[in-house]
């Protein structure tokens, strides 16, 4: 049952009791009773309310909000749980530890809010982690602490004799700061026979009385009459306060003056200046003479009336004397009094009615503010909560209010009046690190009025930037042999966040140079990002490698990007030329032949040499630094080429000694030599001949070149042994030319087996047939070619089967014919003996060729 009393938003009361008055019980608890309405819609407590009697002892206890809101009473202070009340004083405070909320200060329900009715006292508890707010209300329940009482001890009463019964005259009403039954409830009057009291109520409730006149007074018989007025109130136990009431009787005037309207009602703007005009109240008296001389005066009035209006005693006009606020008070009412001069009276009201003007800018009141929020705060984050409020009324008093719309915040209406400044959209401190929200509060007014309130909102860095380097790659430059610790240059990457989350460290990853890692060659400063070389590089051995950087921040967890670092070696000048040919490492140096028959050009042999840096230091430049001889032989600058300058003489020594200078281009250069043996022959036979008429500057030459020339005549010697034991045995084979041998400086041969065309021979090599040659290897021939001598006799197109005997003949004759007019050839005859059969050899034509290797090789047709 009490459930659903709750959301039908019932109250529940505990009376207090009748004892709450009386002083005997006072020390006595007081039961207190609380109202709690619950909003659906909102989903939470809108307002939960108590009442209390006022004069209260301070420590009393008020409520228990731990019991009330159903929370635990240990997560109060764990939540700041803190009170927050809006009036100027602070009656109550919260005992966060045991939930209970006490009185601070005793309250006087007069003082606070004098005939107001019911009399509130409002505030919040304000709950954080998640924040939750409760308003709160206490009703403060008048006690009856407080006697009537009439403003004067005395009233005095001028009234004429033969006045008329049942005329009535107002007295004036007992005041009582109490409200309710305990203010003035009845008025009684002393036993006479002349007046009765009339009790009337007004608009507001309260109650007046009226002396009515039940028999006419008679001077004669009383000039004077005393009576004594009781207020009573309606609280328990009743209070009274008391006034004598004297009435004098005068002579008679006939005539009362009169107001031409009992009730005035009028208007007035809040804040009318000074002396504005508010009404003009009229009386008219019948009499004559001193007895129609009227004067205008208040009648009763609180003090605050005498303060704000001023009445002319003479016109009537009242006017404004003070400034009048409506927030003050919306009405007042006035009684004003006219008197002639025969102390007759009669009385009137003015209502004055004051109309709001929009005079109060709406006030904003902030009550929680989280200043610093993470910039990945979720939407919906609540940051602050305030409250708006207008003292003025209607539309004057109903506000707007709003923020800028360049701010990624809104704003939340919950409770009334009360806004929740939230995200609403993603944070990000790297682009905006603080916000300044202004908050504009407008009413609905004419003109209308605002008033602003800045929240400055800061937020808090969270680790959301990785670092960024300030190039997607590196290159760097290290000259090779340089010293270990070298300085190669520095990878630098900034992060957007801010501290710890912004300290970058620098790191490579593990990968290798060649077989070695990283580590044993490259160093980076984890601080600054510096790159060292730890030992020294050879751009011979490796011209460049790659290293992977890594950037990471201090963030939790952190973040990281990477990099890629090539780092180019740059080639110095430090490797000599190296000699490939000829061989420079055996004790000997090698020997070149060169016959006596050469001509100039001749190419003997070529310096072949390499150099291990690059570029220009590379370039190779060869030079004959000496020579026995150094008009015989030319080195070629670029190719290394050794040639004969002018033909070989007979003076000239057989054994020449050659110094090649090899040079780079670096700077500083370097160089190398290779030194050349040449011997000067007159045919390939003669280098296996003892060397004659040799100098003896030469003899003493290193008997190892001797041993290296005798060895390779020795193997040419066996070579042409065998080549004569060949075409011994292949002229052995020719029998039928045997008989026919005639002598002459030419061999002829006969062989059936010797192919007549060399197109029909199937050998398998480069050369048709089989021929023997007269050769001579040199010993520094280190690539096994053969050196032939240049031709002794030119070569003959002869092939009389394939061509015909006529067609032969003229073909020959015509092509001998050009070459013995040219001088290039000499031609002889050689006889053939019709009995010949086929592979009769007729002649043999042996050529030399001067050329190496397979351009050595020679064919004939």
């Amino acid at each position: 049952m009490a459930a659903a009393a709750l959301q039908r938003g019932l109250c529940f009361r505990s009376d207090p009791g009748m004892a709450g008055g009386m002083e005997n019980r006072s020390r006595k608890r007081q039961v207190l009773s609380f109202f709690l309405c619950l909003c659906v819609s909102l989903g939470a407590c809108e307002t939960i309310r108590y009442s209390m009697p006022e004069e209260k002892k301070s420590g009393s206890l008020v409520a228990n909000i731990a019991k009330d809101l159903k929370l635990d009473v240990g997560k109060l202070s764990g939540r700041s749980a803190r009170l927050i009340s809006k009036s100027s004083k602070q009656y109550f405070k919260l005992n966060a530890s045991s939930g209970d909320v006490i009185i601070k200060e005793k309250i006087d329900r007069e003082d606070l809010c004098g005939q107001r009715d019911p009399c509130f006292l409002q505030f919040e508890i304000v709950l954080e982690n998640p924040l939750q707010l409760y308003r709160m209300e206490v009703q403060i329940d008048d006690v009856n602490d407080n006697n009537p009482k009439f403003s004067k001890n005395e009233f005095v009463f001028k009234i004429p004799e033969l006045l008329p019964v049942n005329s009535r005259f107002p007295l004036e009403r007992a005041q009582d700061p109490d409200i309710g039954t305990n203010g003035i409830q009845s008025y009684a009057i002393s036993s006479n026979e002349h007046f009765s009291l009339d009790v009337l109520s007004q608009e507001d409730g309260s109650k007046y009385a009226e002396l009515v006149l039940e028999k006419q007074l008679d001077r004669e018989e009383q000039a004077q009459l005393m009576l004594i007025l009781t207020a009573a109130d309606g609280g328990l136990p009743q209070r009274t306060g008391t006034a004598r009431v004297r009435v004098n009787v005068l002579d008679s005037n006939d005539n009362f003056p009169q107001f031409s309207q009992s009730v005035y009602k009028v208007q007035l703007m809040e804040n009318s200046p000074k002396g504005t005009l508010v009404t003009k109240v009229e009386a008219s008296d019948l009499d004559q003479g001193s007895n129609a001389e009227i004067t205008y005066s208040f009648g009763q009035v609180p003090d605050k009336v005498l303060k704000l209006f001023q009445l002319n005693p003479f016109t009537g006009e009242i006017t404004v004397l003070d400034i009048i606020d409506f927030e003050d008070a919306a009405m007042y009412e006035i009684e004003i009094q006219v008197m002639d001069g025969g102390g007759f009276t009669s009385h009137c009201k003015v209502l004055v009615e004051i109309k709001d003007m929009n005079d109060n800018a709406p006030e904003v009141t902030l009550t929680s503010l989280t200043s610093t929020i993470p910039e990945d705060s979720s939407p919906e984050t609540v940051v602050a909560l305030f409250s708006v409020s207008d003292r003025d009324s209607g539309d004057n008093g109903r506000t707007l209010c709003s923020i800028q719309d360049n701010v990624p915040f809104a704003l939340k209406s919950t409770l009334k009046n009360y806004y929740e400044l939230v995200t609403q959209k993603p944070l990000d401190r790297e682009k905006v690190p603080e916000y300044n929200i202004t908050i504009t509060a407008t009413d609905r007014g004419t003109p209308r009025l605002t008033s602003v309130s800045v929240i400055r909102v800061q937020l808090s860095d969270i680790n959301d930037n990785p670092p960024v380097f300030n190039e997607s790659s590196y290159v760097m430059y290290l000259k090779e042999n340089n010293p270990p610790g070298l300085l190669i240059g520095t990878v630098r990457a900034a992060d957007l966040d801010t501290e710890q989350n912004a300290k970058v460290t620098y790191s490579a990853l593990p990968g290798n140079i060649g077989d070695l890692p990283f580590s044993s060659s490259i160093s980076i400063n984890s601080e600054n990002g510096k790159v060292y070389a730890l030992q020294s590089l050879d751009y011979e051995q490796r011209r460049d490698f790659q290293v992977t950087v890594r950037a990471a921040d201090g963030g939790s967890p952190s973040l990281s990007s990477e990099v890629i670092v090539r780092v180019v070696i740059i080639d110095e000048n430090d490797n000599a030329p190296f000699i490939l040919y000829p061989l420079q490492n055996s004790s000997a140096p090698a020997s070149d032949l060169v016959p006596r028959s050469a001509e100039a050009g001749y190419l003997v042999t070529k310096v072949v040499a390499v150099d291990g840096d690059s570029g220009q230091n590379s370039w190779l430049s060869y030079k004959l630094l000496k020579a026995t001889d150094p008009s015989l032989f030319a080195v070629g600058l670029q190719t290394g080429e050794v040639k004969t300058s002018r033909p070989i003489t007979s003076p000239d020594s057989v054994k020449q000694k050659l110094i090649v200078l090899v040079k780079d281009n670096g700077e500083p250069a370097r160089s190398t030599t290779s030194t050349l043996n040449v011997l000067l022959v007159d045919g390939f036979s003669d280098a296996y001949m003892q060397l004659l008429d040799v100098p003896q500057e030469e003899e003493q030459q290193d008997t190892l070149t001797l041993y290296l020339v005798i060895s390779l005549s020795f193997i040419s010697f066996l070579f042409l042994v065998s080549v004569v034991t060949i075409v011994t045995i292949r002229l052995y084979k020719t029998r039928q030319c045997r008989d026919q041998y005639v002598p002459s400086s030419r061999n002829f041969y006969s062989d059936r087996n010797f192919p007549t065309n060399p197109a029909e021979t199937s050998g398998t090599g480069t050369l048709p047939q089989s021929y023997c040659y007269e050769v001579c290897l040199t010993t520094g021939s280190g690539t096994s070619e053969f050196k032939f001598l240049r031709p002794l006799v030119p070569s003959l197109r002869a092939d009389p089967v394939a061509a015909g005997g006529s067609i032969f003949d003229s073909q020959i004759n015509s092509q001998l014919k050009e070459e013995k007019e040219s001088g290039r050839v000499s031609v002889s005859e050689d006889s053939i003996p019709r009995s010949s059969g086929e592979g009769c050899i007729v002649n043999k034509m042996i050529e030399i060729n001067e050329n190496c290797g397979q351009n050595g090789w020679l064919s004939y047709q």
